[in-house]
């Protein structure tokens, strides 16, 4: 048995004091510091540098993973490790040989994570589920915040837990998460919440106050 993982999306943070807003989630209780990395080509936007990964990274103790909505990840995983990262995610989209990015990220002691897109289909990956720890659903359209929640992806994210189940790997969900749907999708098997602007940033409630309230049942 163990706790909901609650995931802050820190592109959705205060970057007027990023570190302080990091050292505030990290004592409400936030489990993984999430960074989306955007190179602007596999999708129409840029996000967090490595200037700030490398700060949320020696402010916190927690776990940090960077989802990489990049073309060609496999060529930037030495340069993740170097900076400690926890897991990294990788979409299939995105890589020819993402197979092999995922051994070589699994090679460097961290956690091999896949991504995929609202239009993707599980069964295009399914041969890989066993090299995998974690596998996130997209639940909006990757590269921008403050999207809509895109309910014909609710079928896939039933079908995920199930392998899930098989295969030993958690599933994880990103985009548009507001608390009533964060229970919806716990109730079904979703082991990990990426929190944006729909249930964590920008609330009149503390920190503290909404990680009590999503995260205090277990899964």
């Amino acid at each position: 048995m163990m706790k909901r993982l609650l995931c802050s999306s820190m592109m959705c943070a205060n970057f007027a004091n990023l570190q302080e807003d990091t050292k505030a989630l990290d004592e409400a209780g936030i489990d993984i510091f999430h960074i989306d990395i955007m190179d602007g080509i596999f999708v129409p936007n840029f996000a967090m540098g490595l200037q700030d990964l490398q700060l949320i990274r020696s402010s916190t103790k927690k776990k940090v993973d960077v989802h990489l909505m990049i073309e060609n990840p496999g060529n930037y995983v030495d340069l993740f490790s170097q900076i400690g990262v926890d897991i990294i995610y990788i979409h299939p989209e995105a890589d020819k040989q993402y197979a092999r990015t995922l051994d070589m990220i699994k090679s460097k002691g961290m956690k091999a994570g896949v991504a995929i897109n609202p239009g993707t289909s599980l069964d295009t990956i399914k041969e890989i589920f066993s090299l995998i720890d974690y596998l996130m659903i997209m639940t909006v359209n990757p590269g921008f915040a403050g999207q809509k929640y895109l309910d014909y992806v609710n079928p896939k994210i039933e079908e995920a837990v199930s392998y899930g189940k098989l295969f030993s790997f958690k599933v994880m969900v990103d985009g548009a998460l507001s608390p009533q749907r964060i229970e919806e999708l716990h109730a079904v098997g979703v082991t990990g919440f990426v929190l944006g602007t729909s249930a964590l940033f920008g609330k009149e409630k503390s920190y503290k106050e909404i990680v009590k309230e999503l995260g205090g049942q277990l899964v």
